[in-house]
């Protein structure tokens, strides 16, 4: 076994020169990283708190078989920049709104996970003009308690012990009681999905963002998404905890014509769990909006 790295303790630079697996640009003077692959039709992938892109690894290159697929790093995550910024869903439709001018993306469908599901329907009452459809993903945004293990990291102090201790408990306790459902957490997916953490400064990106609370703040503006025809697909794991499936039936309601899948064997990240059947899904409901 190799010598452990502390985590929040690798200059972002040279994390990122070693390990980034894709490109970097510059939106609004901060770094953005960010997956690229296939061709057609531009689909944009969000991914949810405490995670990056990495999340859509099970998912990208089937995607990729029809459309174009990006899938960004927000601030504060994954290979993308650690300055303290204002963390929130005003921040992330900007970094989104940057990506698309920067890249001539002048209207694309967006699927999001989580925190990221929560970005897109910002996004999309803000843009109408820019979205074709959208996917929402365990979605953050309809009013809701965090959770006990979520406020116990939000309590100061506490949070800055559990993430900075010398071992991978806190975080693999994290993924085991909250995102995953049946899927073992092995070594190969731990580091994909945690190892852009040794930068320095995630714990405090990470707190700062839980600390702030704006997850499930959005019940006024998925209330206005209802009224405004966007194609919408809802997808959630039967076993959500951190957004339960009552919220995802709650948000199919009021966003008319939606379409919502449930999926029996997954918990906050169904597209990881059952990705076959995440692939499929979206493949037909994109096929059919593009």
């Amino acid at each position: 076994m190799g010598k452990f790295i502390p985590w929040n303790s690798q200059p972002i630079e040279e994390w990122t020169r070693k390990y980034a697996p894709g490109k970097l640009i510059n939106l609004d003077g901060y770094q953005t990283h960010y997956l690229e692959k296939g061709e057609g039709e531009p689909i944009v992938l969000l991914h949810g708190f405490g995670s990056d892109s990495y999340t859509w690894h099970n998912n990208i290159s089937a995607l990729a078989a029809k459309f174009k697929i990006y899938a960004i790093d927000l601030w504060g995550c994954g290979y993308s920049t650690r300055e303290p910024l204002d963390y929130g869903y005003p921040l992330y439709v900007n970094q989104l709104r940057y990506f698309m001018d920067t890249l001539r993306i002048e209207k694309t469908s967006l699927i999001g996970q989580s925190m990221g599901g929560g970005t897109v329907i910002k996004f999309a009452t803000e843009h109408r003009d820019r979205v074709k459809s959208i996917v929402l993903v365990c979605a953050s945004g309809m009013p809701h308690k965090y959770l006990p293990m979520q406020q116990i990291l939000a309590l100061p102090g506490l949070g800055e012990l559990a993430l900075s201790l010398p071992t991978n408990f806190a975080r693999k306790l994290i993924i085991k009681r909250v995102y995953l459902y049946r899927k073992e957490v092995s070594q190969e997916y731990f580091d994909g999905l945690t190892w852009s953490q040794k930068i320095k400064g995630s714990n405090e990106a990470y707190l700062k963002i839980i600390r702030l609370k704006f997850f499930h703040t959005l019940g006024n503006q998925i209330q206005q998404l209802g009224e405004m025809g966007i194609p919408t697909l809802i997808v959630w794991g039967r076993h959500d905890k951190g957004t339960p499936l009552r919220l995802g039936q709650e948000m199919h309601k009021i966003l008319k014509g939606s379409i919502l899948e449930i999926f029996e064997d997954s918990r906050h990240e169904p597209h990881d769990e059952e990705p076959e059947k995440f692939n499929r899904a979206v493949l037909n409901f994109l096929t059919k909006t593009q």
